[in-house]
């Protein structure tokens, strides 16, 4: 291990990675990567993602070198950050087991993330157990690898609490043998960017664009984007809130002064959509282009993408299996041998 603090942080792998996924996490991982402050492991999370999709393993499985593609497309580099596979760790389940025992039912039913999504999903009556405890088992992945840092949106911060709650039990029982994690949230403007619509970007709601979308998909996606439904003629006074053209010029486009000019224009009449829609696909073509590339750059060597996710996990492993080796130690389960 190292004297760095250590980072965890991950994604669930549903399908491909889109820009919002980039703005709100995938920028900010590859900027603490590249600090050298951190020591980082960075999980693809299959096992929590078959907590809601247990009946479609496939979508998993090929979801998971997608994640894996889009993560080195944006500079997550194998030689800084160990990028590992949740379900090629055993420990994670026997630490999940343990901690199980140290929180009650009414909390799991009663976290506020859990709430949500469980609303969002539309389970009833009908919740997956492996869902509802997936608090603990993310409590699990962080001890695991005694991440003290937790890059986390405001979304996730009951999730860290609750991680932090078993974190303290555990230690009050057994003794100091887990570290406490606090929360990492992202530089101001890095937050959830909204979908072409105007609503959350969601691949179920097919309103995202990908990181591995071409030009041609691109350019179809920005010119079908919502912008003022009341700005029927060029010459017709426009507004720009709410309009996502302008909601995404304003997080991609670097020249912040062109985009004040936009809007301007646009507020007084004068401009198109269309017009503003092809400026915004240059801006998005520029940054999302060499992405693009890289990405189709190591989807054709696939070996080494499959090798960098088997090296990682055995990497990861090791790391687990010294802390789980610890937690045996410390609750006098290590029956046959000396710690």
């Amino acid at each position: 291990m190292t004297d760095k603090k250590i980072i965890l942080t991950g994604d669930r792998p549903t399908g491909k990675l889109h820009i919002g996924h980039w703005v709100g996490s995938l920028q900010n991982r590859v900027n603490l990567q590249n600090s050298g402050e951190y020591e980082n492991f960075i999980m693809i999370a299959d096992k929590q993602a078959l907590t809601d999709n247990a009946r479609d393993p496939e979508k998993i499985r090929r979801s998971l070198t997608e994640v894996a593609l889009d993560y080195l497309a944006v500079g997550l580099d194998p030689a800084k950050s160990t990028i590992f596979v949740q379900s090629q760790i055993p420990a994670l389940s026997e630490l999940t087991e343990y901690y199980l025992n140290l929180v009650s039912l009414g909390r799991l039913q009663r976290n506020p993330t859990v709430k949500t999504e469980i609303q969002q999903k539309n389970f009833g009556e009908s919740i997956p157990a492996g869902f509802l405890i997936y608090p603990v088992s993310q409590a699990a992945d962080i001890t695991a690898f005694k991440a003290s840092v937790v890059p986390v949106g405001d979304d996730q911060e009951p999730m860290l609490e609750q991680a932090r709650e078993i974190v303290r039990s555990f230690n009050n029982i057994y003794g100091e043998v887990l570290v406490e994690p606090e929360g990492y949230f992202p530089p101001k403007g890095m937050g959830r960017i909204p979908g072409l619509d105007g609503v959350k970007m969601s691949k179920s709601l097919n309103n995202a664009i990908y990181l591995s979308d071409d030009s041609d998909t691109l350019a179809k996606k920005v010119k079908s984007m919502f912008t003022d439904p009341e700005h029927i003629n060029i010459d017709d006074p426009g507004h720009v809130e709410g309009n996502m053209v302008f909601t995404y010029l304003d997080i991609f486009d670097d020249d912040k002064e062109k985009v004040a000019e936009l809007k301007a224009q646009y507020q007084h009449g004068g401009l198109g959509d269309m017009k503003i829609k092809r400026y915004l696909i240059d801006v998005l073509e520029g940054k999302l282009a060499p992405v693009r590339e890289r990405r189709n750059e190591y989807a054709q060597n696939m070996d080494f993408v499959m090798n960098m996710l088997k090296e990682g996990s055995e990497k990861a492993n090791a790391v687990a299996t010294q802390t789980v080796q610890e937690v045996r130690h410390a609750m006098g389960v290590d029956y046959f041998g000396k710690f």
